[in-house]
């Protein structure tokens, strides 16, 4: 029974996205944003954590804030009076539906609820919000936005937020949300310049932090001490967590450095030059915590008993061929880039 409600909801995530991003209203669009809402707030709810009804709480009340917003704006919009009639005017409504769609994804500087609802959540929800959960409110977002101050200034503040908040965390759910702040910031950005870059990205994050999720959920691993604990006699489990870690980095030659390669090539083509070495040098300071985790987990040794278990090892070929894929795609990528 509880395979079957939790299956029921998840199809009611998957079927009210795919409402919201391909309605012709924006009615229809933010109904689809509620049914979202509603189908995952069941799904939050775990006995095993005293933390999860506190994260959905907060998830709750963050979403259903913004949706309003959106509401609200939509109205206002759509209210075709003298005042409503001025561009100013427009384009202050319009900023108002951006704020809350940004807020809805978690992004900076409207990235307050993020970590936290993400440290109360098990793995496979951390996994729904960090991927799928971002899908409507970024499609929507394509609908109506350009290259302004407004998203210039929410795409800088995402590199500048996850890079400084990122580096104190102990947390592996934290350090995935703020690493998550930061490829939305990279995302945002590819996609005022092309939307196939955008999805490139999106797909390669997703299948990266699919990897990631299933590996930790399996482990049990929550914080760093965890990681270096469950990882000691398991080198396979841990030559897939390191290079899967440094993947979603992006540097080369994983594949998570190919959407950042676009990007950075999309907006030089572009004569955007100031926006992609702001970008570049903020995310330095988001590789030295990747390089760090990584390397800590290579070189240090604990033999305490902790909460993980310590003999698992990974048989599972789709696993096997999915870390294969994310890691070795960037080899043959580059080679088809070079042949063409």
């Amino acid at each position: 029974m509880s395979k079957m409600y939790k299956l029921l909801f998840l199809t009611l995530i998957f079927s009210s996205t795919l409402v919201s991003i391909s309605s012709y209203s924006w009615l229809g669009m933010w109904l689809g944003l509620e049914i979202n809402l509603l189908s995952i707030m069941p799904l939050m709810q775990s006995t095993k954590s005293i933390l999860s009804s506190e994260s959905a709480i907060k998830y709750f009340i963050v979403q259903a804030i913004a949706s309003t917003i959106i509401m609200a704006s939509m109205i206002l919009l759509m209210n075709k009076t003298q005042m409503t009639s001025q561009i100013n005017i427009q384009s202050m409504f319009l900023l108002m539906m951006n704020s809350a769609l940004v807020t809805k994804m978690g992004t900076a500087p409207f990235h307050f609820w993020f970590p936290e609802v993400m440290e109360g959540l098990d793995w496979m929800n951390c996994l729904l919000i960090l991927t799928w959960q971002k899908i409507a409110p970024m499609v929507l977002l394509m609908y109506n936005v350009t290259f302004n101050l407004f998203m210039t200034t929410v795409i800088i503040s995402s590199m500048v937020v996850s890079g400084i908040m990122g580096v104190n965390q102990i947390s592996m759910r934290k350090i995935l949300a703020y690493s998550s702040i930061n490829h939305m910031g990279w995302m945002l950005s590819s996609m005022m310049i092309m939307e196939t870059i955008w999805l490139y990205y999106f797909l390669i994050y997703s299948v990266i932090t699919i990897n990631l999720a299933m590996i930790m959920n399996k482990m049990k691993i929550f914080f760093l001490n965890h990681l270096y604990q469950s990882m000691n006699e398991n080198p396979m489990t841990k030559m897939w967590f390191v290079l899967n870690f440094l993947s979603l980095s992006g540097i080369p030659p994983f594949l998570g450095f190919l959407p950042k390669w676009l990007t950075i090539q999309a907006l030089v083509m572009n004569e955007m030059i100031m926006l992609p070495i702001v970008m570049i040098v903020m995310t330095l300071i988001t590789i030295f915590m990747y390089m760090r985790i990584s390397l800590s987990t290579i070189l240090m040794n604990i033999n305490e008993q902790g909460w993980s278990q310590t003999n698992l090892w990974f048989n599972s070929n789709i696993l096997s061929m999915m870390n294969f894929v994310a890691i070795s795609s960037l080899v043959f990528v580059t080679m088809m880039f070079n042949t063409t």
